[in-house]
């Protein structure tokens, strides 16, 4: 046990963990930045059944999970291959947004799958409202609230006045 606690307390154990978290935060804006300047651009032809939904499980707008588990992929793969360097740990950060991403727009705000119905969390209520304040637009022009865990202040104050 005391070697265990050694190896996962070394510096370069460290460094990896701060790569994982580091690269999950990027991820946000990356997310941000796609959603802002691709899906509402030259992406909008997958993107548009997200806004304007239409009848079956799957939208054309799920294609975009590829655009961020590819390169988890590689860099997962190509880290493994390089004997469990930094690039195995940015792949995992990647891979953790995409399981955050998943849960919390997926399964929380668009209800895809049975879970998570009911919350009186101000944190996941701000998200929600931001994220159907996005909806609201149903054209690719004059959108708001790109992001996906971070969300405008005005937001959490909202919630948290409502749950007074």
């Amino acid at each position: 046990m005391r070697n265990l606690v050694q190896e996962l307390t070394t510096p370069r154990m460290l460094l990896n963990v701060l790569i994982t978290i580091a690269t999950f935060l990027v991820m946000e804006f990356m997310a941000w930045a796609t959603h802002k300047y691709v899906m509402h651009g030259l992406g909008w032809y997958f993107h548009r059944d997200h806004h304007r939904h239409e009848p079956g499980f799957f939208e054309k707008n799920d294609v975009f999970f590829l655009v961020f588990a590819i390169p988890s992929w590689l860099f997962t793969m190509f880290g493994m291959m390089h004997g469990n360097d930094w690039k195995l740990f940015v792949g995992l950060g990647i891979a953790l947004y995409g399981i955050a991403y998943f849960l919390v727009h997926d399964v929380f705000i668009h209800q895809r799958l049975p879970w998570f119905k009911r919350t009186d969390n101000v944190y996941f209520r701000a998200i929600r409202k931001a994220h159907k304040v996005h909806h609201k637009h149903l054209d690719p022009q004059d959108g708001e609230c790109f992001g996906m865990l971070l969300v405008p202040l005005k937001y959490f104050r909202e919630a948290a006045n409502r749950r007074k």
